[in-house]
């Protein structure tokens, strides 16, 4: 959960995560689609199902436990050299290093390494610095905690707070008065942008949705069916027997790589039982009761519109 996204916004989601799979069997053992409603707002959905796939995985091995060994750990799904060395290192002392973001900006700074992370001359020259920094096995669990710390609440990116800085003798950067332009930044691409239509078809008080494919964007959860043009989402509400259908603003959604922008589209349906979908309906759509919206699996903007919408 912590790759990605910061730790005040992890809490929660972890303590409910690990209340509903106390243990690597119940994960593995759980419905993929339960494990992505318990991620669902935490975004890079394919996490969840790497841990899915990765929990499976070590319950299929002879003696059912996590491997001790960083590059053991590694062939585990999901699981990167830099994560596999921070559960050797917290785990089983194992002295393996770790190279995250935040390492990565202390190490660059503290070395004096140029170039772009990024690239693979630059991104070795840190791991060969990181490798060699590696303090004896019985404090490898506080070194690796301290350094992630390091970076994420004194050495940051911007406002760096050298004068607190344990390090900060040793530190090439600040020798040099280079600081402020280590490590070097990324060049800034243009984000793309993608437009769709969504049909949020609202039957008594349940709304149509559709489980997505298991890869790209939201890959497994329940979304609303979208369209590329209104033509045929309006012959999709015409065939559900829509009696009203009604588009509201342009909502705005930020991807890494891209900003997604999409129309909602509400169709009031006539009243009918729940859970019979119209004969065309795709396998993958079914009726959510709009009372399930805040624990079904769905995207947090799609979550959000919905919400504003039952409360319309």
């Amino acid at each position: 959960m912590l790759q990605q996204t910061q730790v005040s916004t992890v809490i929660g989601y972890y303590g409910r995560f690990l209340q509903r799979f106390p243990d690597v069997k119940a994960l593995a053992a759980a419905p993929l689609e339960e494990v992505l409603q318990y991620w669902a707002g935490l975004g890079y959905y394919a996490r969840a199902r790497m841990a899915h796939r990765c929990a499976q995985a070590v319950v299929q091995r002879a003696d059912a436990k996590f491997p001790a060994a960083a590059a053991e750990l590694e062939q585990l799904p999901g699981i990167g050299p830099s994560t596999a060395a921070a559960i050797a290192a917290f785990c089983f002392s194992e002295r393996a290093a770790i190279l995250d973001a935040n390492v990565k900006r202390v190490l660059a700074r503290y070395r004096a390494i140029d170039g772009d992370p990024k690239r693979p001359a630059v991104l070795a020259r840190l791991w060969e610095a990181a490798r060699a920094m590696l303090p004896p096995a019985r404090d490898m669990a506080r070194y690796t905690q301290g350094i992630m710390d390091l970076g994420a609440t004194v050495c940051t990116r911007s406002r760096p707070q050298c004068g607190l800085c344990p390090v900060s003798g040793g530190c090439q950067a600040r020798l040099q008065g280079r600081v402020a332009e280590l490590p070097q930044r990324s060049p800034v691409a243009q984000r793309a942008q993608r437009n769709l239509h969504l049909l949020v078809a609202v039957q008594g008080n349940a709304v149509l949705v559709e489980q997505r494919p298991p890869t790209g964007i939201w890959g497994g959860l329940l979304s609303l069916p979208e369209f590329a043009q209104t033509q045929a989402l309006q012959d999709t509400a015409r065939a559900l027997g829509a009696r009203t259908l009604e588009a509201l603003p342009e909502r705005l959604h930020g991807f890494t790589h891209f900003t997604l922008a999409f129309t909602p589209h509400v169709a009031r349906l006539a009243d009918a039982p729940v859970g019979v979908p119209a004969a065309h309906d795709a396998p993958s759509r079914r009726w959510l009761p709009l009372a399930d919206v805040e624990t079904a699996a769905l995207p947090a903007p799609i979550r959000t519109l919905l919400r504003d919408i039952r409360g319309a």
